[in-house]
């Protein structure tokens, strides 16, 4: 089964730089990354959790990390709402460092790196950072982020996936709540979508609902994307926001009211098209759901984490745990 996981940091003071470099290696420990992957993980965190601090004046180092059949991959997400970086080409020359770094600047990142991505604006930056990327080509592009509600050490918010030639499943599970129990029914959800993924999104949320009766229950919704048909499928009982964005139009997926393992609907799914430049998001209602991307210059060009990222920073409430994924088509 894979394994699945984002850690937060907030980035408040010169204590957070080394929390995030232990969360780094525990992260590298979890994934089984070698000793030399494990401390350019760890470096990585560090370098951009200062930059953060320094130049963002503050926000997030999440740590991300996915262990399947392609192997461990590691990846940073760093979150600020400062002032931008004015110059990027500048700050990519292998050997600049602003003051106060360790003289790893974002050049040198970009070097131990498999991926690099930076997004910046007035509204602040992200900068996305990816140890051990698949070496097999996809034509589906994945990301997820898991936020706890504020103070939680359990994230009661959950997402998962699994892709085959011909088509990729994904969930995104939000147990009642939150803490501990909230987590304990989100991970239930997951284990019975990997035990039953070969089959239809509808089958496997009645999969879930008998098996989340012994929880406090959850919300949650699935799509299956067969990219070679150009079709999407979802199902979704609860608060669960899922929208498929294109060039000519976007079309939002109905999820039914109820909470898996208390009180469920007649499940229904709903079949979409998916064009060559589809991005499908899905959230939580850890998230506003009245944003709109298109009001960020360039934003639905780039890696899908990037993207997840900006939902995150500027469309998370802060009273309840926040999740979103974001699959996107690439040539």
């Amino acid at each position: 089964m894979e394994v699945i996981f984002s850690d937060v940091v907030a980035i408040t003071d010169a204590s957070s730089v080394g929390e995030a470099r232990r969360t780094g290696m525990a992260a590298a420990e979890r994934l089984g990354l070698d000793e030399t992957k494990a401390g350019e993980l760890a470096l990585l965190a560090t370098e951009l959790s200062r930059n953060v601090l320094i130049h963002g004046g503050g926000g997030e180092a999440i740590i991300l990390g996915a262990k399947n059949d392609d192997g461990p991959v590691a990846g940073i997400l760093a979150l600020d709402k400062g002032p931008g970086i004015h110059d990027i080409t500048r700050a990519l020359d292998d050997g600049f460092s602003t003051a106060g770094t360790m003289g790893a600047g974002l050049g040198a990142m970009k070097r131990i790196a498999s991926e690099l991505e930076i997004f910046t604006s007035r509204k602040g930056t992200i900068v996305f950072l990816e140890l051990g990327a698949s070496k097999h080509k996809q034509s589906l592009q994945i990301a997820g982020v898991t936020v706890p509600y504020k103070g939680e050490r359990f994230c009661g918010d959950a997402w998962a996936y699994h892709r085959s030639a011909q088509r990729m499943m994904v969930l995104l599970v939000d147990g009642l709540g939150h803490g501990w129990e909230a987590s304990d029914a989100a991970q239930e959800a997951v284990r019975v979508f990997h035990n039953h993924v070969e089959r239809s999104p509808r089958e496997i949320l009645s999969y879930m609902h008998d098996a989340l009766k012994k929880t406090r229950g959850a919300a949650a919704g699935i799509s299956e994307i067969r990219p070679l048909d150009g079709v999407v499928t979802y199902a979704g009982v609860g608060n669960t926001v899922a929208v498929v964005l294109g060039e000519k139009a976007s079309r939002s997926l109905v999820s039914h009211n109820g909470t898996l393992g208390i009180a469920s609907p007649r499940i229904h799914e709903f079949r979409v098209e998916w064009p060559s430049d589809a991005i499908l998001i899905m959230h939580s209602d850890g998230l506003q759901s009245r944003w709109d991307l298109t009001s960020y210059a360039g934003l639905l060009t780039r890696h899908a984490a990037v993207i997840g990222g900006v939902l995150i920073r500027d469309f998370r409430r802060e009273r309840d745990d926040s999740s979103v994924v974001v699959v996107k088509s690439v040539a």
